[in-house]
């Protein structure tokens, strides 16, 4: 849930807000009490530990690697076509 802050709150603690935007939160922006603006934090891409990926998945059903195979030369050609000039 978005915390609600004035405009004036947004200039006068913008350190402190940008340091809980890098935490996850949201803020909406009001002035005279009125929304003007969303401030949301952007889904940065981050690194995940291998071992973690592969706790992920550790309960994944088994892939048919024939089947899997199969199914992307149906979908993808590997032909190679040279555009007519």
């Amino acid at each position: 849930m978005a915390t609600e802050i004035t405009q004036r709150e947004l200039r006068n603690n913008s350190g402190e807000i940008m340091r809980q935007l890098d935490n996850g939160e949201t803020f909406i922006v009001t002035r005279h009490g009125d929304p003007v603006g969303e401030l949301s934090p952007l889904r940065r891409h981050r690194f995940v530990n291998a071992h973690l990926a592969v706790a992920a998945f550790q309960n994944a059903p088994p892939v048919d690697l024939a089947r899997f195979r199969a199914d992307l030369d149906q979908t993808a050609s590997q032909d190679i076509t040279v555009p007519a000039e």
